[in-house]
């Protein structure tokens, strides 16, 4: 026998055993809800509607799919008249529609003991709900909830589970509106502020601030929000993902509750910052700073001593302190170091010593002015503090950002995989989903990557990078990643890609007046020059620029390794009495070159040994590849060295391909004659003096000229011995 029953609540049947014997089949409110496609057939075919796709998901959003909803719904719209009035009615369909209030008011709430309905109302400004917290709100002390949310789930009255357990429920978008109405109508305003005090001061207890400040703000109670914004003593609260709400929230303060409050000015300015939004910052400090100017007044004329006065001095100071930490985080902005310390030091001269984050804060930021300032060994230190305090009182942010400043400073100390362990310390400190401050730690362990010549996770990092710098307003983080993306396809021997991103990079550099990265945009665009044998052009912007190593680039491509040599012998004792040490390295690779290209042999060895003794800790691979054939020819004469020296150079050849014709390069390499012609050219030999000195009729020679000048991609016989030089093929 199959014993078949309908009903809105679960009878008194043993239903955990049946289910449990495989002897009870279950039709449950999930199942009988309307999918998207169930609601548009019902509402165009059934109701005869004519609404948009959208309209009928919004319906069937809205709804959750119960089919009474669906059809109260459709009975009120068949009585409209035109679109725009069905779209009105759709977008402001809730459960205090009068079909729906009386269906639910008559078939639901009614039908309910007193006891339950009081239950349903009170709780019905909680998003969520679970036993304790329905407790904390009814404060009666004799409720239980525990047993009443189980009774409202068998009872089928409007209440959804949101986990396995039958922790937390919420009720259905439609019952939830009703029950808001009727408790608006039935309860006082003052009331009502006190259920929401209840729930606020039960979620920060139970450690959840966000849902806490959502029913201070409800309340409506400043002083609570405030507090719980401020974060006391630990981390802020926009800084701990409430920075969308407050805002939101603060938007709809008026000006005058603002100004009587500095401290909501003063959060105003943080939340946008924490958000990026850089350029409302200072206007809002500014209220702030006046709006504090006013109390101070104020508070003054009522002086005399008074203790509690005394302590409220000591509050406006603290914000004092905090507007000046946030005009030097402002400052990192525009990386303005003078201004970061002067700012800095305001703010750490007026912050109480108990507002650790705000202090964590600065102490950031004076380690990237010190960074700036390349004093690299202060900024370490800084860094380090930081990022103790911030994993301390769980500062995500600011901890992320210590971390990955400390992490390109030991990258450019040369300590790659430190440096990798430190920026993956930041990523974890960061959590999901990523933050766009995340962009500079993906920007170093795209560098990383690219040094040990592993470019397609180079690239998978740096393509993470640059939509995450794009998001910072006023910042110049998205010109750097478009740079090392043009480094990157230049790597990859895609020219035509990496002079594209370097435009682009060029132009909103100018765009912006980015000055802090003019030099590096120059830097990147000499390379793409002589890539594309343009080597007066590269000259004439190296001259422009403050760029030692390109210059010598640009010296050796016009065949004056003397001057290269001049220029970073210069540089290499300036980075050297400044302890720069990756500036160092690469200025002893390339003054190994330059020595090798004037026939020093000796001396570019020596060079070079102590480059790769510098460099082999923190497995170099691109520094020395990206040389090309006179770095093969230089570490071809070493292969003979000893200990784990001969190792790491024997792995380098193998990565250049171990030959001193490497034509990395090259989409289709020279041939062996062709790279004779080239030689020849270089000379400054004629193609009739070609021609006699290799045997070869003149068209001949002319055809390998034509093929040289094609695959180097350039016009003229000057252009391609700048390509030769700089690719390494002379």
């Amino acid at each position: 026998m199959h014993l078949i029953i309908a009903t809105r609540e679960d009878p008194q049947l043993p239903l955990a055993r049946l289910r449990g014997r495989g002897q009870l089949t279950e039709l449950r409110a999930q199942a009988l809800r309307f999918t998207p496609s169930e609601a548009a057939e019902f509402l165009t075919q059934v109701m005869g509607l004519t609404l948009t796709a959208a309209e009928i998901a919004a319906l069937e959003t809205r709804t959750e799919g119960w089919i009474a909803g669906l059809q109260l719904a459709a009975l009120s719209m068949q009585g409209q008249h035109g679109h725009k009035e069905t779209a009105d009615f759709i977008h402001s369909f809730t459960g205090s529609h009068h079909f729906v209030l009386d269906y639910l008011v008559e078939e639901v709430l009614h039908q309910q003991p007193a006891p339950i309905q009081t239950f349903l109302l009170h709780t019905a400004l909680l998003n969520r709900l679970c036993a304790p917290l329905c407790d904390a709100v009814l404060g009666d002390g004799t409720a239980d909830s525990q047993a009443t949310l189980a009774y409202l789930e068998r009872a089928n009255l409007f209440i959804i589970p949101l986990d396995d357990e039958r922790r937390w429920y919420r009720y259905h978008h439609l019952f939830g509106d009703l029950l808001r109405q009727r408790l608006a109508q039935s309860m006082d305003a003052a009331e009502v502020a006190e259920l929401h005090g209840r729930a606020s001061l039960w979620y920060e207890a139970n450690g959840l601030d966000i849902e806490a400040f959502h029913h201070a703000t409800a309340a409506p109670d400043l002083d609570r929000a405030e507090y719980l914004i401020e974060g006391q003593g630990r981390m802020p609260l926009q800084f701990r993902g409430g920075a969308v709400p407050i805002l939101t929230w603060l938007q709809t303060l008026p000006t005058a509750v603002l100004d009587a409050r500095p401290a909501l000015w003063v959060a105003y300015a943080s939340t946008l910052l924490a958000l990026g939004r850089v350029a409302g910052v200072e206007e809002m400090a500014q209220a702030a700073e006046n709006a504090l100017a006013k109390r101070r007044g104020a508070e003054e004329q009522r002086s005399g001593g008074d203790s509690a006065l005394s302590t409220q001095h000591s509050a406006l100071s603290d914000l004092v302190g905090r507007i000046a930490s946030i005009r030097a985080t402002v400052a990192v902005t525009r990386h303005d170091a003078e201004g970061i310390i002067a700012q800095g030091e305001r703010a750490l001269a007026h912050l109480r010593p108990e507002n650790v984050s705000v202090r964590a804060s600065i102490t950031w930021a004076l380690g990237y002015a010190y960074h700036l300032q390349g004093q690299r060994t202060a900024a370490s230190k800084a860094y380090t503090s930081a990022l103790a305090t911030c994993e301390a009182i769980g500062h995500k942010v600011i901890g992320m950002m210590s971390a990955g400043g400390l992490g390109h400073i030991q990258e450019v100390e040369n300590q790659l995989h430190l440096a990798a362990e430190t920026y993956q310390r930041a990523i974890a400190i960061a959590g999901d989903p990523p933050t766009p401050p995340i962009c500079d730690t993906y920007l170093g362990l795209a560098r990383l990557h690219y040094q040990w010549n592993d470019l397609a996770m180079a690239a998978q990092y740096g393509e993470k990078s640059l939509p995450l710098a794009r998001q910072i307003e006023n910042t110049d983080r998205f010109v750097a990643c478009e740079l090392f993306l043009a480094q990157l396809k230049l790597a990859q021997g895609d020219v035509a890609g990496a002079a594209v991103l370097a435009a682009q990079a060029s132009q909103s550099a100018r765009q912006h007046n980015f000055a802090q990265q003019m030099d590096e945009v120059a830097a990147v665009q000499i390379q793409i020059l002589l890539a594309q044998g343009q080597v007066a052009a590269a000259d004439q912007l190296a001259q422009n620029h403050a760029v030692p190593l390109s210059r010598a680039r640009v010296a050796l491509a016009q065949g004056r390794p003397e001057v290269a040599i001049a220029v970073l012998e210069a540089w290499l004792a300036e980075v050297t009495a400044k302890e720069w040490a990756d500036e160092r390295l690469k200025g002893l690779v390339l003054l190994a070159v330059a020595y090798g290209a004037q026939g020093e042999e000796d001396t570019a060895v020596a060079h070079l040994r102590e480059a790769l003794a510098t460099a082999e800790p923190g497995g170099f691979i691109r520094l020395f590849v990206d040389e090309g054939r006179p770095m093969a020819a230089l570490l071809g004469k070493m292969k003979d060295e000893v200990g784990s020296m001969r190792k790491y150079i024997q792995q380098l050849l193998a990565e250049m391909g171990d030959s001193p014709l490497n034509q990395t390069h090259l989409p289709e390499p020279l041939s062996e004659r062709e790279l004779e012609i080239l030689r020849l050219v270089a000379e400054g030999l004629s193609n009739r003096e070609i021609g006699a000195r290799l045997f070869l009729a003149l068209d001949t020679v002319k055809g390998h000229n034509r093929k040289i000048f094609e695959k180097l991609q350039v016009q003229r016989r000057t252009e391609a011995v700048a390509r030769g030089r700089e690719w390494g093929l002379l």
